[in-house]
């Protein structure tokens, strides 16, 4: 179901889900056989393992945004209320620019239908103040690689 590879430019392990595509359609238990809980961003002792989204279309809290092309995805933190905080989630993703590391994300598009996205990197991050949320929100630029 997962297969453990090595980072090349990181030297860090991802797992990314064995004999799927990227655009795939899987099942939940597919996605959390690589993305441990329900948290979008899954991390492990600090270090950034998997991502989930879903384009701001299920929950509104989150609005990550892709770009025309699909290469880019500016995608929201870690917190639904308030001003987010540099928990360890958010925390994660800002050492993952530092460090390269690349993870699978995946979109969910309904109940146990998730989309397999692909390997992505955090290119970037920033903390803004969102004026649709009234909240200052970290923003993270994700760039595809594969």
């Amino acid at each position: 179901m997962a297969n453990t590879e090595r980072n090349q430019d990181a030297g860090h392990a991802i797992v990314v889900p064995e004999g799927v595509s990227r655009g795939e359609v899987i099942s939940w238990r597919e996605v959390s056989g690589i993305h441990k809980g329900r948290h979008g961003i899954y991390q492990k002792n600090g270090e950034l393992r998997s991502l989930l989204t879903d384009l701001g279309k299920i929950s509104k809290c989150y609005p990550d945004i892709e770009s025309d092309d699909g290469s880019t995805l500016f995608y929201t933190g870690s917190g639904r209320r308030g001003d987010q905080k540099p928990d360890v989630r958010n925390r994660a993703l800002i050492e993952a620019v530092r460090t390269g590391v690349a993870v699978p994300l995946f979109c969910k598009l309904a109940v146990n239908r998730w989309k397999y996205l692909g390997l992505w990197r955090v290119a970037d991050s920033e903390y803004v103040f969102d004026q649709v949320t009234d909240r200052m929100v970290w923003r993270f630029v994700l760039k595809i690689i594969e």
